[in-house]
Order: C-alpha cells, then sequence, then structure tokens
C-alpha cells in the first residue's frame, strides 16, 4: 500500500508540474494514475476537474468536481471549479450554488464575483448580481467586463446618469469602444448617436434569446408587431409570388406568409434564429447574413418585402431601404414597422438599446427612394413594463407601377 500511495504522490506532482505549465492534457493522464492507485482522494479529484475545465471538456468536468466536494464538502477550489463547469453549460442555479458555496469558504477573486453575478442575472436576480458585482469592483477596480454590467443594470432600472458613468469606467478600462459608445448614446443626452449597433451586440442578442424568443415575446412583452403589418395585406386574399421576410427572427412573419406566397425567403443576422425559422418550414431558404448583403445578393424581384421590428436594431436604415426598393418588381410593396421617435426627432437611440425613427424621416426616405407611402399608421408594437411601445406601420410601393389601394 505505501509503494502505490508513494507512486500517487509522484503522479500528483508530475501532473500539477504539467498543470503549471499549461500541459492539461498531461496533467490529466497524471491525475488519472493516480487516481488508479488511489480512488476517490479529493485533492486529485479536484486537480483533475480543473485540468477537465482547463481543457473545456465540461461534461467530464462537472461529475469529477461532484465526486470532490461529496468527498471533501470543505474543498473551496473544488466548488469553485464546479460552479464555473456548470456556468459554462449553462447551468445556473447549480453554477451559482458553487460560486456561493467557494466563497463562503474564503475564496475570493474578481473573476468568481463577476462569474457569480452572471448567473444571477441569468437566474433574472440583478439586485443580488449587483451586490456581487459591486465585490468584484472592489477586488478589482480594472474590470471593464464588471463596469459594463453594472451599467446595464443601472440602464434598465433607470438610473442613467449612474449608468453613463460604468460605461465611462468601462471604456477607460479597455471595454470595447463601439460597444460603449454605444451604450454611452442610450443613456446621455447629446451623445453622438451610432448609426448601427455592432453587429456582435445584435448577435449575441438574439443567440441568447432564442430559445424562448417567441414566448416572450408575445406572453410577457404582448408583441403584437407582424400580425398588425401583415392584417392589411393578408385581408387583400392576394397570392405574392415571392416574399423576403427582413431580420426573419424565428418567423413569426413566415408563418403567417407561406399560405399566401409561393415563396419566401428569410434573412437574420442570429445563427440560433436562422435554426428556428429554418426548421419552421415556413421558408424556401433562410440566411445567416446582415441585410445589406442578403438583398445584394440576388437580383430576383420579391413583391412583397417585409421588415417587422427589424430596423429597431439597424437605426439608420437609409441605404437598406434602397436596396429594397431595388428588389421590389412592379407594383411590389415594403412593409415595415418601427418605434415612434420623439416629435422632432429622425433617429434616436433609446436606453431600452433599441433605435426609434420619425415619421417625415420615413416619408423623405420613402420619396428618394422612388416608393410611395400607400399606407401609413400608428399602433403598439409590444409592451414595456406594462405600458404599450407605439410604432409607425408603413407599407410603401413602387412608384412606377402603382396599383388601386385596399
Amino acid at each position: 500500500m505505501t509503494d502505490a500511495v508513494d507512486q500517487a504522490r509522484a503522479h500528483f506532482a508530475a501532473g500539477n508540474a504539467h498543470f503549471e505549465a499549461g500541459r492539461f492534457e498531461a496533467a490529466l493522464t497524471a491525475f488519472d494514475a493516480a487516481l488508479a492507485l488511489v480512488p476517490g482522494r479529493p485533492s486529485l479529484l479536484a486537480n483533475r476537474g480543473a485540468a477537465l475545465c482547463r481543457l473545456a471538456r465540461w461534461n467530464e468536468a462537472v461529475p469529477t468536481l461532484q465526486a470532490a466536494v461529496q468527498a471533501d464538502p470543505d474543498h473551496a477550489d473544488a466548488w469553485a471549479a464546479l460552479g464555473l463547469a456548470q456556468e459554462a453549460l449553462g447551468q445556473w442555479a447549480a453554477a451559482a450554488d458553487g460560486l456561493q458555496r467557494a466563497m463562503a469558504l474564503g475564496l475570493r477573486s474578481a473573476a468568481l464575483s463577476l462569474t457569480l453575478a452572471v448567473c444571477l442575472l441569468r437566474l433574472e436576480q440583478p439586485a443580488p448580481a449587483l451586490r456581487v458585482l459591486d465585490q468584484a469592483l472592489a477586488l478589482d477596480a480594472t474590470l471593464a467586463q464588471a463596469w459594463s454590467m453594472r451599467g446595464n443594470l443601472m440602464r434598465v432600472t433607470g438610473q442613467l446618469p449612474e449608468a453613463a458613468r460604468c460605461f465611462e469606467q468601462a471604456l477607460a478600462h479597455g471595454g470595447d469602444d463601439a460597444l460603449h459608445r454605444y451604450y454611452l448614446a442610450s443613456v446621455r443626452p447629446g451623445e453622438p448617436v451610432p448609426p448601427h449597433p455592432p453587429r456582435a451586440y445584435v448577435e449575441s442578442l438574439f443567440d441568447d434569446y432564442a430559445p424562448d424568443f417567441q414566448h416572450h415575446l408575445l406572453q410577457n412583452l404582448k408583441y403584437q408587431a407582424h400580425s398588425t403589418l401583415l392584417a392589411p395585406l393578408l385581408a387583400e386574399e392576394r397570392r405574392w409570388s415571392l416574399a423576403l421576410d427582413l431580420g426573419c427572427g424565428s418567423g413569426l412573419c413566415g408563418g403567417l406568409l407561406a399560405p399566401v406566397c409561393t415563396a419566401v425567403d428569410g434573412v437574420d443576422v442570429s445563427r440560433v434564429m436562422v435554426e428556428q425559422a429554418t426548421a419552421s418550414g415556413a421558408y424556401r431558404r433562410v440566411a445567416h447574413a446582415e441585410l445589406l448583403p442578403f438583398l445584394a445578393e440576388h437580383d430576383e424581384l420579391a413583391d412583397l418585402i417585409v421588415a417587422a421590428d427589424v430596423f429597431i436594431y439597424v437605426g439608420a436604415i437609409d441605404v437598406v431601404v434602397l436596396a429594397a426598393a431595388r428588389r421590389l418588381a412592379s407594383g411590389g410593396v415594403l412593409a415595415l414597422s418601427v418605434e415612434q421617435a420623439e416629435p422632432g426627432h429622425d433617429l434616436q437611440l433609446r436606453p431600452s438599446l433599441r433605435y426609434a425613427h420619425g415619421r417625415t424621416a420615413i416619408e423623405r426616405l420613402a420619396a428618394s427612394c422612388g416608393l410611395r407611402v400607400r399606407a401609413l399608421w400608428a399602433a403598439a408594437i409590444r409592451e414595456d413594463q406594462g405600458q404599450p411601445v407605439m410604432g409607425w406601420y408603413v407599407l410603401l410601393q413602387r412608384a412606377e407601377a402603382e396599383t388601386a389601394d385596399a
């Protein structure tokens, strides 16, 4: 037995040396060799789990680390590694529990606090998340991501001057320039309004949002832009040849369009949304792309182009509307919805991080693109904290081949 223990210690020491040198596969091999000789040792299990974490083999790391904390409930490092592995797998509640146990056992680091804050936000616990972010910043005031997360918590709770301060701190400590200037413009009047949001922001937003997108949108936010926008067109009982669904999301418009169209093509910047829209069966094809490349990709003319609630994530829409106009067949219709900007504003970026557009700006844009305003009306798009968010609903038609109004 003594020989086995001595051999296990040698393997353990070798594994630690490999780990410190960044040779994680070799470390894992050494820890496995040690565990074969002395099964169930908490320190070996913890180090094996840590090596698996460094190799991003999260599904293997979790049971190893669970065995480690079961063998030694006071092993702070094992609890921390377990929490990090579960966070990587999206197991938010379990991850938060592991990280909190590690911290209760005396483990303190800004990175751990930041990860715990992420989990708490995923669990919709903003107040505890804010406390943990403040703990992270007390440990490391240069943590740009913590400042950014804190700023967004301030933004959504309406504490806009404090949100602006946090975003400035994130910028000062190396936070992404384009993203944080976009955030700043949403909370501080007088800041230059970026014409477009950072693509990475929009893509990650909807990739994260996709799994619960339709339920949240329809049930929680009482979203109605897709049905309100298409209602007058569907009432015509017309058969459309080709429809293009810009920013198709999970396919809400596609479901309404498919029965009255020969073909529907969609596009979205979120890969996860593209997968959901494709799975809906409503589309001939769905492209993972930005709007302009999609519109320029083919010269096949469409007699209907729909942009339901997508321009709030585009910003300045002049170039996109012009590109859409060029894809319209004779008599074709461009149907769009936008949030209403405050009077006197052509384009605003709101604290919701959504753009709002002015009515007169849309009318000017239509004329410059050779389109006539066939219909324009005000109606709610969705609710925000129980209050309606008002939008403009617009039907634009190619002027050179007008058809009778509905």
